[in-house]
This record gives structure tokens, C-alpha cells and sequence, in this order.
């Protein structure tokens, strides 16, 4: 199975490579033209527990990986790392459904793949001699995941760059109070698209060029890397085969996937899944009050030039959702000249628009929606009052979307993509209306003991750990100094 550039066909790699390098010499995102050959047997996976479907589907996206290197991969991230033995439970919410993602060590979706990642990494690196420096920007949630996962993993590095004060409290410090001889963290003076574009900016720097002529090759841990967006695919299927062993769907009836996303990586997962034949009627991508992705799905334009707004769902707060370009690719049929231009005019103007026929051809399969924060508190609020279900501000933007947007008669999933501990200030004053003016200056810890009292949840222990853990990372930087600054972590403090 060869990957090769979303922009460019002639720059080749098997699956290995491209996990390896994360993103392309040119700029562009690894993709294989077999993707679209590829089917999965959804009879054949039925009765598998959630290691072997992964480890079947890992098989034709990845499959330069030797039988026993994926079983070995899918036990070292999912044997002891998920506090719930089935990884991704599915539940009810109301008449609806709800993919639980947030049962790993960071409470976040983004363990799913990033428990794995470090694994395919270092199975890929065996033997070669080379060292690898992860760089990667984060919203939120990939930071801590990211670091947690590749904590300490031999022969490979990690720096996280995150925006100052653009992040929960919980966030902020999983990510300070982070350990490990082999990692690095930062905060940016600037936001997440800020952060994304430096790190991006690295791969064709002086900084690139000078760790590679040491020893120390760049890539990335965001879900531009196709060794995160393949073990995101495995949920979907595994969603599927639950509504059919519940009897809620009969096998080759098509369901709904409702997904809460701002770097389009999450969705695009299941678009593969699709792609792979798993019977998926629509996509509802649900957006925060950065809601481009929502004007680009209603009227194919894609316009990053407007207010960044800083929401009370941050890991969506994004204006550049880099994994649209994937789906770009395979929607033109793999027109690799059309989707270069579109990036073209992305980073020189800031916009681009595609044609009335290929907006069409996306439409037929993924539906948009968006919530403001009053809106995403209400829907907080809803949530809880009508169904007895506590969810994350994040998954409340894709309940309230989900509830405008599901097809009558057809099932729908609401991906919730992380725990509402992360998150407890806001969930906890969206659910009552408290004007209490001790409560005034409050740190998440309180709230989080506030949210426990009332609601009567008991907090992941790993967040409520993190109160008595020192705060270790301080850094701050501005943008233009992330080149000097990720040369001298390689070079003086990260130990490989």
C-alpha cells in the first residue's frame, strides 16, 4: 500500500515511511489511492472484541507492519491504558447514542490514537539507527495525549506547543505537570492556528535542516499523521457492530455519526470508515462559534479570514482545519493539482472556493452545524435535566447540532470526545444557574468537587490527581522564536 502527497503523486512512501515523516516534503497530507479499494467485512468483525478489529483494520491501512508487530502495537496501548475493558463504550443518551472516547489516561478522544501512535513509531524506527523528534501543536487535548504516550519512548522525542492561556485549567496543567526525561512544553503567545502554522514552519526551516544533519528527524504527533487518523477509524466500526449486537440496527443499515471537530481529523475518520464500506448515511461535522467549517460544508467557500473567537470548547477553537484537505483529495477523485492550488490560495490569501459540482458531491454525505457558547451551555444544560447525562462542552456543541440535523428514522451516534471533569467550571454553571460570590475566583478543583457533590460523578482519578502535582513546564514564547527554541530543547534537554 503505497501513501504518497495530497498535492503531489510523485512523492512515494509505504505505510512505515509515512508514519515516520508525518507530513510531506511539499506540505501536503500521506494518502493511498487503495483506500478506496478496500472493504471491510462487516460479518467478518462482528463478534471480534475491539484489539482484534483494530488489529484487522491496522492490517489493510498498515500493512507494513508484520502480524505479530500489530499485535504487539495493540496491546501495549490498549491492554492496561483504558479504565473501561470495552476502550470505547457505547451508551444512550435520550433516544440517541453516545461513543464514549474519553476513557483513556487523559480523559480525551485523542488517546485512542495516541496511545498508539508512540507504538507504530517505534516499531517503524527499529533498527534504523535514527532518532525522532516529534513536534506538535495543540488545542487542548493532543498536547497531554501526546505527551502521556510518548513519554519516555526510546530513541524519540516530543515538544509540545500549545496557547498561552487558551486552554481549561485541567488542560493546562495535565500539560505542566507533565514528567518524563524525553519531553518538552511550551505555551505561544498567539492561538492555536498560530501554533499549528510554526509547527508546520519547522518542517522547511534552518531548525529541520540542522537536527537531520544531526541524527534527529522532525515529524509530527497532530492528526495530520496518518499513524493518528487510522486507529480513530477503528470506532467507528466498533460503534457499528454495538448498535447491531443490541438489535438497534440490523447489519447494512446505514446510521448517522454526529462528530464535534475543529481540525476535521476526528470526522475524516469516519469518512474513511465510510470509504471502507461501513454503512454510513451521514456525517454531521459540529462546530463552535469558529465555525468555518460550517460555512465551508453550506456554501464551499473556505474563508479563515474572520474573528477568532475563544470559546469554552478550546480544542475547537480553529480556524485552519488542516485533515480537510484529505477529504478534499478523495472527493476531486484524487486531483492532486486541484487541492495544491486550493492550499495555495489557503496560505496566500487565507480563502479558497471549489466548485458548485464538487460541493455538491460533499454535501451528499456530510451535513454542518455550529454553536455559540450560550448555545453550547444550553445544550449543556438539556443534556443533563432531559437525559441525566453529563457531557463536555465539546460534545454539547455536537448534541446541539446532532438534535437540528439527524435523519428521521435513522440512528444516530454522537461522538463525545471527552470527559466533563476537563471542563468542570463551565459544566458545572451551565447546569445551575449559581450566583454564589464565594464561588468567585474559583480554581477547576473546586468546581470539580462542586460537579462531584451535586451531580453525584466521581471524577476520573487522573484528573483529580493532577491538584497535588507540582507545576513543572513554564515556558513561554512568541511564535517567531519557535525555531530557536525547539533547537535547543534537541540539542540541551530532551534526552532520547
Amino acid at each position: 500500500m503505497i501513501y504518497h502527497s495530497t498535492r503531489n503523486k510523485e512523492e512515494k512512501a509505504n505505510s512505515k515511511e509515512a508514519i515516520l515523516k508525518g507530513l510531506c516534503n511539499d506540505g501536503g497530507l500521506f494518502v493511498s489511492d487503495s483506500l478506496t479499494d478496500i472493504r471491510v467485512d462487516i460479518n467478518e468483525i462482528m463478534e471480534l472484541s475491539y484489539k482484534d478489529t483494530a488489529k484487522k483494520i491496522f492490517s489493510l491501512l498498515l500493512p507494513d507492519y508484520s502480524e505479530d508487530e500489530t499485535a504487539d502495537a495493540v496491546e501495549n496501548a490498549y491492554g492496561e491504558s483504558f479504565a473501561d475493558e470495552s476502550i470505547t463504550p457505547l451508551t444512550k443518551i435520550g433516544e440517541d447514542h453516545l461513543l464514549e472516547l474519553y476513557h483513556g489516561p487523559t480523559c480525551a478522544f485523542k488517546d485512542v490514537a495516541l496511545q498508539m501512535l508512540p507504538q507504530l513509531m517505534s516499531k517503524a524506527l527499529k533498527g534504523s539507527g535514527k532518532k525522532i523528534l516529534i513536534a506538535t501543536a495543540t488545542s487542548g487535548d493532543t498536547g497531554k495525549a501526546a505527551l502521556e504516550g510518548f513519554k519516555d519512548v526510546e530513541d524519540i522525542g516530543i515538544a509540545v506547543f500549545y496557547p498561552h492561556g487558551k486552554v481549561s485549567d485541567i488542560q493546562y496543567l495535565q500539560m505542566a505537570t507533565q514528567e518524563g526525561k524525553n519531553v518538552a512544553v511550551c505555551a505561544i503567545n498567539g492561538n492555536f492556528d498560530d501554533a499549528q502554522s510554526g509547527v508546520k514552519r519547522l518542517f522547511s526551516s534552518d531548525a529541520y535542516t540542522k537536527l537531520s544533519d544531526s541524527g534527529i528527524f522532525l515529524s509530527s504527533a497532530n492528526s495530520i499523521n496518518i499513524g493518528r487518523l487510522v486507529p480513530q477509524t477503528v470506532y467507528y466500526f466498533e460503534s457499528y457492530k454495538k448498535l447491531c449486537r443490541e438489535n438497534v440496527i440490523s447489519l447494512g443499515q446505514e446510521v448517522d455519526f454526529c462528530v464535534p471537530t475543529g481540525n476535521f481529523g476526528d470526522v475524516l475518520a469516519g469518512y474513511y470508515a465510510k470509504l471502507m464500506g461501513l454503512p454510513v448515511h451521514s456525517l454531521i461535522v459540529a462546530s463552535n462559534e469558529n465555525n468555518v467549517l460550517t460555512d465551508f460544508l453550506h456554501t464551499g467557500v473556505y474563508d479563515r479570514n474572520r474573528e477568532f473567537h475563544k470559546t469554552i470548547s478550546p480544542s475547537m477553537d480553529i480556524l485552519i482545519s488542516s485533515n480537510l484537505e484529505r477529504m478534499l483529495y478523495y472527493v476531486s477523485g484524487g486531483d492532486c493539482t486541484l487541492i495544491s492550488e486550493l492550499m495555495n490560495s489557503l496560505s496566500e490569501t487565507g480563502r479558497y472556493e471549489i466548485s458548485p459540482e464538487l460541493l455538491l458531491k460533499i454535501q451528499e454525505i456530510f451535513k454542518a452545524g455550529c454553536a455559540n457558547d450560550l448555545e453550547t451551555k444550553e445544550a449543556l444544560k438539556n443534556a443533563y435535566r432531559e437525559t441525566g447525562r453529563l457531557i463536555d462542552p465539546h460534545t454539547a456543541v455536537g448534541y446541539k447540532v446532532m438534535k437540528e440535523n439527524k435523519t428521521e428514522g435513522i440512528p444516530c451516534v454522537l461522538l463525545s470526545t471527552a470527559s466533563p471533569y476537563k471542563f468542570c467550571k463551565d459544566v458545572y454553571e451551565a447546569i445551575y444557574d449559581d450566583n454564589e460570590s464565594d464561588m468567585d475566583g474559583k480554581d477547576g478543583f473546586y468546581y470539580m468537587e462542586k460537579l462531584s457533590e451535586r451531580t453525584g460523578t466521581i471524577p476520573p482519578e487522573a484528573l483529580r490527581s493532577l491538584k497535588s502535582r507540582p507545576v513543572i513546564r513554564k515556558d513561554v514564547i512568541d511564535i517567531k522564536d519557535m525555531e530557536g527554541y525547539i533547537l535547543k530543547e534537541a540539542f540541551e534537554n530532551i534526552r532520547f
